[in-house]
């Protein structure tokens, strides 16, 4: 199923990414190294705490993130969609499932853009809440 998926992506990829072309467009603004380690952000008096396994993160390769919650308890299970910043590459939806106290855990796979853009983001989502975003580059 997960192959299903990753090619499903990579087709969608196609036909969504622009071609490569860096005239007159500025770089993403990256605010988290996952390579490094775990990233952080809060919203809504929770903090949320981001890492994404094997390191280093590259594209078509089956991932684990874990997501890591501090602060006000919610009920709904959380979930984290996969984009570029500012592309509709329709959805990629990772599901979380419960790993521990406050801690959840999905599998999911970062297609590779035929473009060449390697800066990706992951808006972990808690329904009913509110959603926080994580953007970080990934290697091909």
């Amino acid at each position: 199923m997960l192959v299903k998926t990753m090619l499903f992506m990579a087709i969608l990829c196609i036909a969504l990414c622009p071609a490569p072309s860096s005239a007159g467009r500025k770089p993403d603004p990256v605010d988290c190294d996952v390579h490094s380690g775990p990233c952080s952000a809060s919203f809504n008096n929770i903090q949320v705490t981001l890492d994404i396994q094997p390191k280093p993160v590259k594209a078509m390769t089956d991932l684990t993130f874990t997501a890591h919650f501090a602060g006000e308890k919610f009920v709904a299970h959380p979930y984290i969609d996969l984009g570029m910043p500012g592309m509709n590459m329709g959805r990629n939806r990772v599901f979380l499932k419960p790993a521990g106290e406050s801690l959840y855990q999905g599998r999911g796979v970062i297609v590779r853009c035929p473009s060449g853009r390697r800066t990706w983001k992951a808006t972990v989502t808690v329904p009913g809440v509110g959603s926080v975003e994580f953007v970080f580059h990934v290697l091909y």
